[in-house]
């Protein structure tokens, strides 16, 4: 079986309208935590979005990282946030753990990405189901 390289459909920050929106919100005190929030967001939390896996880095000084391959998501949630200019997205996984993404720059396009790359998994899968390992 021939393996197809692997190919970066999204790779970056949160959405920049994200960081802009929170920053004119900052200028009320109701508004600071979610300019904060942002602000946290818009230096350590990156996304790599691919035709096989998810990988997000964040956390304190973008310490953290998970990474969840396509076949492994079992539903995704989506809201749009910013007058639809960007979303959070949630991947629940099929061992019912959630893997959370906020503030997603073309979150509809994402999400139409991911569906289409899950089901091209489950179309694979599908074909070779019986015939043990591949050769």
């Amino acid at each position: 079986m021939k393996n197809n390289p692997e190919v970066i459909f999204y790779e970056g920050g949160p959405a920049k309208a994200d960081l802009i929106i929170n920053l004119l919100a900052g200028f009320s005190l109701v508004g600071l935590p979610f300019t904060f929030g942002a602000l946290v967001r818009a230096f350590w939390i990156r996304y790599k979005i691919t035709n096989r896996r998810i990988s997000v880095v964040g956390g304190w000084f973008g310490r953290d990282q998970s990474q969840v391959v396509l076949s492994q998501i079992n539903e995704i949630r989506s809201v749009p946030r910013g007058f639809g200019m960007y979303g959070d997205m949630v991947l629940v996984l099929k061992d019912g753990s959630k893997l959370e993404m906020r503030s997603v720059p073309n979150f509809r396009q994402a999400e139409d990405y991911i569906l289409e790359q899950i089901s091209t998994y489950t179309k694979k899968a599908s074909k070779q189901d019986g015939q043990g390992f591949a050769a």
